[in-house]
Order: structure tokens, then C-alpha cells, then sequence
């Protein structure tokens, strides 16, 4: 979701400054806050590339920031009372799981991960069904997949997800109970809705309120195209990544109509909050605590069990109570 501008500045010097003097010291929530926080979306990564290396292409100048470890993460989380959170595998470890296997194996009861897997590759490769399964072991309950919008070009028509590797994808999810988790824009739901009446059994996530806003404005075409997917029962969709939708700054209030519409059309128990940090916390004047303060404090027209259900349940339900 960055663009490479912003990467780049993040990366120079004054990057460099802002990641030394924006780590606070970890504490417990602080008092009044609650402690049962699931983060379904978050980004970790170590410096450490002897033990953990990069992809072939990619180098330490790939990093959005020099390091962001687990410990880096419950500097910013644990004060606004994350408690458990789902880890998302970097484009620059490629394939290579080990990373994110490794916090969760430390720690099962707190961690989970979203994998990548390749559905459509030029090379003869492992099945992606059978990968799915392997890693789903380790704890890597879903599988990201980007649309067409949010991809390299393969030279694919408007069915993009008309190939073996996403129909064996789908139907592994279905009979695993694993999520295919989509980065994608409103463009590419009509390919997903047919996929998902293909497949209506299939877990499936919707990233970062399907990127409504990222130009700044909440198109109504846009909204209706999304809220149409909750026609699908399986179908879930993450609540956040707010620093990078409509003002991009806090406190974020443009978006709550968006994300009004949303809970109403797929009901609090099929909207799950993210943060994507590292981007929602180092990206000033975004705060983690400003994303959750967004649905905690800000949108009135959630009910109590209905902040519970989105900041807690639906992902605690779907990646921990397994």
C-alpha cells in the first residue's frame, strides 16, 4: 500500500530519527483500557537477514523501516490492549515462511499468520493446496492474494482469478477452514463475487475496507460495490489501515460513514479491526492508538458488544477458537 516515494523518505536519515525517538517503552493498557484486543492485520520483520534472508531482488533498502520486530509491535499495541494479533508474511522474504512460523510457534496463543502462495506461476512449483495445508500447521491460517488492481500485469482478462492454482486455493480454504485474504480494490470485486458463488463455503477477507478511500474520497459506487459482497455469507471483511484512507491523519472521522455502511450490510460479526502496523504507528501524525480509538471512542453508532465484536471477536473466533 506504499507508494515509493514514501518508502523511500521512511528509509533515509530522517526515517531513520523517527523510528529511534517513536518507540515508547512497552507497558501494560494503560488503566481504563481494555485488554482483549485482537489486531488482525500487522506487519513484522527482523534486521537479522544471516538468520532470516531476503528473497533473491530484495536488500535491507527494500525495508519500509530499518526493523519491526514483535517487541517493536507491543511497544505501540499492548499500551491500547492488543492481546493477540494476525502477522502478514513481507513481500521480501518471498515464500520463505520462517519468520512468522517462528513468532508463532514461540507464542501460539498471542500470534497467527496470513502466508503467500502462488497460485498462477511460469515455473513448475509445490501445488498451492498443498502448501495452504503445510503451513496452515505452523499456524498460517490465511493466504493473502492480491487483485488484479493491486498486482503486476500477467496479461489476464477480467476473470484474473480464472486458474487452476485459485480453484484449488478456494476449495483447500473451504475444507480447511482457511481464509483467503484479498489487497484489493472496488474493480476487482465483480471477479471475487463470482468466485465466491463458485465457492460459497470459502472463508474470504476483504483488506483495509477494500482500499475505499484511498484517494481521499468515498465514491458511493464504490461503497455499494462492497457492501453488495455481504450477500456471500463466508465473506469478512478488516475494518482499518485508516492512515492511509480519506484525510490520512486522525482522527479519522470522514471515515466513519464508510465504516457504518460496512458493519450495517455485513452485520459486526463478519467486520474485524486491523491496525497495518507498522504504517498505522510510524507514519506521523498516525497513532496506533488514534485507529483504535476510531471504533472505541468515535463511532457512536456501534453498540458496546458491537465494538466487542469487531475489536475482539471476529477475529479472535476465526484465527484462535479453532
Amino acid at each position: 500500500m506504499k507508494e515509493i516515494t514514501r518508502r523511500e523518505l521512511l528509509a533515509s536519515g530522517a526515517g531513520l530519527a523517527l523510528l529511534a525517538a517513536g518507540r515508547p517503552t512497552p507497558a501494560a493498557a494503560a488503566p481504563g483500557k481494555r485488554t482483549d484486543i485482537v489486531d488482525a492485520h500487522v506487519h513484522v520483520w527482523t534486521p537479522d537477514t544471516e538468520k532470516y534472508p531476503l528473497a533473491p531482488g530484495f536488500s535491507k533498502k527494500d525495508f519500509w523501516f530499518p526493523s519491526f520486530t514483535p517487541e517493536d509491535l507491543a511497544r505501540h499495541s499492548r499500551p491500547q490492549g492488543v492481546r493477540r494479533t494476525n502477522l502478514i508474511q513481507m513481500t521480501w522474504y518471498g515464500l520463505d515462511h520462517s519468520y512468522i512460523l517462528d513468532i508463532i510457534a514461540a507464542q501460539p496463543e498471542n500470534f497467527v499468520g496470513t502466508g503467500i502462495v502462488p497460485a498462477v506461476t511460469d515455473v513448475s512449483l509445490a501445488r498451492p493446496d498443498r502448501t495452504m495445508v503445510a503451513l496452515a500447521r505452523g499456524g498460517i491460517l490465511a493466504f493473502r492474494i492480491r487483485g488484479k488492481s493491486t498486482r503486476p500485469r500477467l496479461g489476464d482478462g477480467p476473470r484474473w482469478l480464472d486458474h487452476e492454482g485459485y480453484e484449488r486455493m478456494f476449495q483447500a480454504a473451504a475444507d480447511h477452514r482457511l481464509a483467503l485474504s484479498f489487497l484489493m480494490s472496488p474493480p476487482d470485486l465483480p471477479e471475487l463475487d463470482r468466485m465466491c458463488r463458485r465457492h460459497p463455503q470459502t472463508p474470504v477477507i476483504i483488506d483495509h475496507l477494500c482500499l475505499i478511500g484511498r484517494r481521499g474520497t468515498f465514491p458511493e459506487e464504490e461503497i455499494t460495490a462492497l457492501c453488495a459482497m455481504a450477500k456471500h455469507p463466508a465473506v469478512m471483511v478488516k475494518v482499518g489501515a485508516f492512515y492511509a484512507l480519506g484525510a490520512k491523519k486522525p482522527p479519522y472521522l470522514e471515515q466513519l460513514p464508510l465504516i457504518r455502511r460496512v458493519v450495517e450490510a455485513f452485520g459486526p460479526e463478519r467486520c474485524m479491526w486491523e491496525s497495518d502496523c507498522p504504517l498505522q504507528a510510524l507514519e506521523p501524525p498516525n497513532t496506533f492508538e488514534a485507529a483504535v480509538a476510531l471504533i472505541q471512542d468515535h463511532a457512536d453508532f456501534l453498540s458496546e458488544s458491537d465494538k466487542d465484536q469487531i475489536l475482539v471477536k471476529t477475529a479472535e473466533n476465526f484465527f484462535f477458537n479453532r
